[in-house]
């Protein structure tokens, strides 16, 4: 019988210096994990801790061996497209043994569409 993989999400956001938003990101992640039943790290790709490949070795450390890393941007700018994909592939050398893979932004989910829709129709 194969083991079961042990999966966790890295909420990846931009950071902050503004503490309060860095907490916002913190305080989703702990959302995603209740919501998942998966545990999930914030990381961010700069202007807070810990980084993104920090983020995804933490989770490899704690008994990771998948991690899916979720870009929580609106848009596919040069942060998705290049910065992302490259510390993603910084902590891949740090622990190659784990399958790290990159989901597509927030952005680009469909269900953003009916978020967006419930804020026009509340406010």
């Amino acid at each position: 019988m194969a083991e079961e993989t042990r999966t966790t999400l890295v909420l990846v956001a931009h950071g902050s210096r503004r503490a309060a938003s860095n907490d916002e990101v913190r305080q989703l992640a702990r959302r995603l994990a209740e919501r998942s039943g998966l545990p999930v790290v914030a990381a961010f790709l700069e202007l807070a801790e810990p980084s993104i490949p920090d983020g995804i070795v933490q989770a490899i450390d704690a008994g990771a061996d998948e991690v899916v890393v979720v870009p929580h941007f609106l848009s596919a700018g040069r942060h998705v497209v290049e910065d992302i994909p490259a510390e993603v592939e910084r902590a891949r050398a740090r622990r190659p043994q784990a399958e790290v893979r990159i989901t597509p932004h927030l952005g680009s989910a469909e269900g953003l569409l009916d978020a967006l829709l419930a804020l026009a129709r509340a406010g």
